[in-house]
């Protein structure tokens, strides 16, 4: 094994309402690695929505998915769930101690999420390379741009917001892709059984409306490509 794929709630949900779920078997047979989801994310992917009627057919696509092992769990690639569990505490911590508003801190993270990270921090350590795909703004820029975070929340919130820059230092540095990329990575690779001038921009579009962060700009950018 030389990657992982770690993915995210919000990156399957996302392909499941676009009904694009099915691009993951194909794109795993040209990944040299795994793809794996936490205990964490199957909770808010599968055992949560299954009992909705309105999400229960989404939920079960992603469990055929860990039927037939396309995605697979943390001890695939030898991360128990008790160590994750403890790293997911810690970078969890660290995330929802970084943000403070008059006084209190602000929660900016899920433990779906958190545990996205954690397993990339484990693997990153034991030499692994690995990648998450999250569609969410909020965990990337604790990540990749931990400054921009004082601006995002005030615009979003309307008030004045301190960041804990001692805090931020110590959170883990990841590689993240979002559901917007990864069908575009299926579509340069012959992955969608659709054809036209216009495939191409309406898978983009499908991902952006259904929540990847993914500006109009950087949807242009793609097209190019």
């Amino acid at each position: 094994m030389t990657k992982v794929l770690i993915f995210d709630s919000g990156a399957l949900i996302n392909l499941a309402m676009n009904g694009l779920l099915d691009i993951l078997e194909s794109l795993k047979k040209e990944f040299d690695g795994k793809f794996i989801m936490s205990r964490e994310v199957k909770y808010e992917v599968i055992d949560r929505p299954v009992g909705i009627s309105r999400f229960e057919l989404e939920a079960l696509r992603i469990q055929k998915l860990i039927d037939s092992k396309v995605i697979e769990f943390p001890s695939a690639v030898g991360i128990s769930d008790e160590i994750l569990r403890k790293e997911t505490e810690r970078v969890m911590n660290i995330a929802n101690h970084s943000v403070m508003s008059h006084g209190n801190w602000i929660k900016l993270v899920s433990e779906a999420e958190m545990s996205c990270i954690a397993l990339s921090n484990k693997l990153e350590q034991a030499g692994t390379e690995s990648m998450i795909a999250i569609d969410e703004r909020t965990t990337r820029i604790l990540s990749e741009r931990p400054a921009n975070l004082e601006k995002i929340m005030a615009d979003k919130m309307h008030r004045d917001i301190e960041l804990n820059q001692e805090t931020l230092k110590n959170f883990p540095k990841c590689r993240f892709i979002r559901s917007s990329e990864l069908v575009f990575v299926a579509y340069k690779k012959g992955l969608i059984d659709l054809e036209g001038k216009k495939v191409l921009e309406a898978l983009l579009y499908a991902t952006k409306f259904k929540g990847a962060a993914i500006s109009f700009e950087e949807i242009d950018e793609l097209k190019k490509l």
